[in-house]
């Protein structure tokens, strides 16, 4: 980032945005670029104190005539020296003709000067006036390099025991995904909390990060007890997941894999597409964070829900390798191509941006999307190149269904010898893994109810009961196997079970 503004700075860019939340940290680095040649003196601009010189204390008022942002450019625009100036929080007079106007002047001033204005803001708005002019720069979160600084500060003023090269990467690692801020405010706590800092407080670390990301309510960490054996049947995508289960390691790249971009699982509801997912982060040994779109979209300012998309994958990123799940994407971005009639164009806006994201990503963030009504995804989010696999998940067949009743049954059982699988498994032929398992559920309750052990009978009459979701929405499902037949890979390792099933 720094070697970045640098570049646009020496180059003589009149007009660059940083979109920051953290105002200190990125001040350190503009400070540090003005001292390369030729220097240039730092001003910053508030709408509480106007014009202050960097260093200044903040509660001085240097340039009593410049609290309005107006003011401010025009006593910018007098300066002769080289100089680079800071306006903090400028988005909320975005919709000023005045404002836009001092802007586009200074611009114009600017041309063979060295003097640069940067708005620095978390939110990026942008008059359409100044989107020619202006450079938007994603100011990114501290790496590892600037969080062990952070760590080792904490444990000087500590005077902490020195700790081994393994627990600070442990430490480290916790902490990635966080501005500079929090990290010393975790590492702090934990501190607080267990009087040290060592391997056992990552999980203190851990925790406390988990309630920073969750503040927005945009992303969230999800954690799965079950490991991907307790999934019933979709053998040939466990294969799948199985064999990339070390596709972020330095081994994997050293042998020349490229880092995997993510799979999309279509499917009948109650199939368990959700749960393949968050099992799919214990397996591979990484962090699962869920996008919920339904969060992003924000109608209270214009651009907001842009912000709230590109701050939540830029979380994603720094604390790659990752996996992002976004469960049901088909109704986030159903329509999402043509949309401006009904949103002014947000989700347009939303849905390309996600598109560009997932196609030009670097960073080691693997993508696992669910859905279930494939008919509304526009045609660009399925075309090649965007997910590695698209994996197609039916009802399961007569030897799934026996695998899942087996599983459910010794989660609540240890013995489950006195129960009939075949013929559990012939009763609830056309019911989903979630349909079975409700069933199962059904008959305990039949049976606690009257105080007595349940039993084979109780399983059978509960989903003699049921009507499936493949007999009520048989169209529907119908549909979704023509059109999984030749345009996605089947889930399960019987492909041709799962091609003759029909109701």
């Amino acid at each position: 980032m720094r070697e970045e503004l640098s570049v646009l700075i020496q180059a003589q860019y009149p007009l660059i945005y940083l979109v920051t939340f953290e105002e200190e940290r990125a001040e350190q680095t503009i400070a540090a670029v003005a001292q390369l040649k030729p220097q240039r003196r730092v001003f910053t601009w508030t709408m509480t104190h106007g014009v202050v010189e960097h260093g200044q204390p903040r509660n001085v008022t240097q340039h009593n005539n410049t609290v309005s942002p107006e003011a401010a450019v025009e006593w910018i625009i007098r300066q002769r020296e080289p100089g680079l100036f800071v306006f903090k929080d400028l988005h909320p007079f975005r919709d000023s003709p005045a404002v836009t106007r001092c802007l586009r002047d200074a611009i114009a001033s600017f041309k063979g000067t060295n003097k640069t204005i940067i708005l620095m803001s978390p939110v990026q708005e942008i008059p359409i006036e100044l989107e020619k002019e202006v450079v938007v720069l994603d100011f990114t979160l501290p790496d590892m390099a600037e969080l062990n600084q952070v760590l080792s500060k904490e444990l000087e003023q500590a005077k902490a025991p020195s700790i081994t090269t393994e627990v600070r990467e442990k430490l480290l690692k916790a902490t990635l995904g966080l501005t500079r801020d929090e990290a010393e405010k975790v590492y702090r706590k934990a501190r607080v909390v267990a009087g040290r800092l060592t391997e056992a407080e990552v999980d203190i670390v851990l925790s406390e990060k988990k309630q920073l990301i969750r503040r927005n309510g945009i992303l969230e960490f999800l954690e799965e007890d079950e490991t991907i054996d307790s999934v019933g049947g979709v053998e040939e995508m466990k294969h799948w997941l199985k064999q990339r289960s070390n596709a972020f390691s330095e081994r994997a790249r050293e042998y020349g894999l490229p880092q995997p971009k993510g799979m999309l699982i279509l499917g009948v509801p109650g199939c368990g597409k959700s749960l393949i997912a968050k099992t799919t982060a214990r397996l591979w040994g990484l962090p699962l964070l869920r996008l919920d779109m339904g969060r992003v979209y924000d109608g209270s300012m214009v651009g907001r829900s842009e912000a709230n998309l590109r701050n939540a994958l830029r979380t994603a990123e720094s604390i790659s390798p990752a996996i992002l799940f976004i469960d049901e994407i088909d109704k986030a971005f159903a329509g999402g191509a043509g949309s401006a009639d009904s949103d002014g164009g947000t989700s347009s806006r939303i849905f390309g941006s996600f598109l560009t994201w997932m196609q030009e990503k670097t960073s080691p963030v693997f993508v696992m999307a669910t859905a279930n009504r494939v008919e509304r995804l526009p045609g660009e989010f399925l075309r090649k190149g965007r997910f590695d696999e698209i994996f197609f998940v039916d009802l399961p067949n007569s030897e799934e269904r026996k695998e899942i009743f087996k599983i459910h049954l010794k989660k609540r059982r240890r013995d489950i010898s006195r129960f009939d699988l075949d013929q559990l498994t012939k009763v609830c032929e056309g019911f989903s893994g979630a349909e079975i398992e409700q069933g199962l559920i059904s008959a305990m309750y039949e049976a606690f109810a009257q105080g007595r052990e349940f039993t084979q009978l109780d399983i059978i009459a509960a989903i003699r009961s049921t009507l499936p979701l493949s007999k009520t929405m048989n169209e529907q499902v119908t549909a979704l196997r023509d059109w999984a037949r030749q345009r996605a890979r089947p889930a399960a390792s019987s492909v041709a079970e799962y091609q003759r099933m029909e109701f």
